[in-house]
């Protein structure tokens, strides 16, 4: 069986259905004991799709650190410990190339930034009054584009005072299946393909738009997604190196400017 035929028919055990949110209601008992809540949160990663596209996409990074010479030992802690993969792909790339750990840790922390303001969006999601902030490290940890998506969804249905056990949970299930990805990725190195790899790394990119589509519900969600769309084929003339980076804050602004002129003084 080929890697293409073994991923359509994981996708193919799969419905709909199996992505729907199946919490208990916010004023049940079953949420009571916080571990029961770690428990519903590591469960909940059976409710969306992002976890098989996790999955794809570990494999797709266990096999680039196979083939850049890099210990199973080092690319799982590499996973456990840096868990992004745009930044784990840096990593990589930048050792692999001979960059010294001072060049490879600028650009990974450079690349990181983008998280900044994911963190910055999902923390107020879950802080009460009495919320300390060492309770909010390993969430802030686990803040990456997958955690910051599925929050949206999931987190209307979780009470306010169990929400950072959900998140632990939903964060270390999101951590296992990277870690088993990652093993199975490099084992499988030498049966993957270069162009196979490329297209499981595309993965990524392309289910975090269509999930941040999906979860646009205002109009300066849409404006800031879709304008932001468009601005990045002209940022890239500018060949500057940061066209996300200056198509995402030109949309983001004029969203922005469209939200409070309809809000009105």
């Amino acid at each position: 069986m080929t890697q293409l035929s073994f991923i359509r028919l994981i996708a193919a055990r799969f419905t709909p259905s199996h992505f729907a949110v199946p919490f208990p209601p916010l004023d049940s008992p079953q949420w009571h004991p916080p571990l029961r809540a770690f428990a519903i949160g590591m469960g909940a990663v059976r409710s969306t799709i992002l976890s098989l596209v996790l999955f794809v996409t570990y494999v797709g990074i266990g096999a680039l650190a196979h083939d850049t010479h890099f210990s199973l030992a080092w690319a799982m802690m590499g996973t456990l410990l840096v868990w992004a993969g745009p930044a784990q792909i840096i990593l990589i790339s930048t050792l692999a190339s001979g960059a010294s750990i001072v060049q490879s840790a600028i650009a990974v922390t450079v690349s990181a930034i983008r998280l900044f303001p994911m963190v910055v969006a999902v923390l107020p999601m879950m802080r009460a009054p009495e919320t300390k902030r060492r309770q909010l490290v390993l969430v802030a940890h686990f803040t990456a584009v997958t955690l910051w998506v599925e929050c949206y969804r999931f987190l209307p249905h979780v009470p306010r005072d169990k929400r950072i056990a959900f998140v632990h949970g939903l964060g270390c299930g999101l951590v296992l299946i990277g870690l088993v990805a990652t093993v199975i990725g490099y084992e499988l190195a030498a049966n993957l393909t270069q162009t196979f790899g490329s297209a499981i790394l595309l993965l990524t990119p392309l289910s975090f738009l269509f999930s941040t589509a999906r979860n646009s519900k205002e109009l300066a969600d849409v404006l800031a997604l879709g304008l932001g769309l468009a601005f990045y084929p002209l940022a890239s003339l500018l060949n500057s190196g940061l066209d996300i980076l200056v198509s995402g804050v030109a949309a983001g602004t004029i969203a922005f400017a469209v939200h409070k002129w309809r809000e009105g003084p």
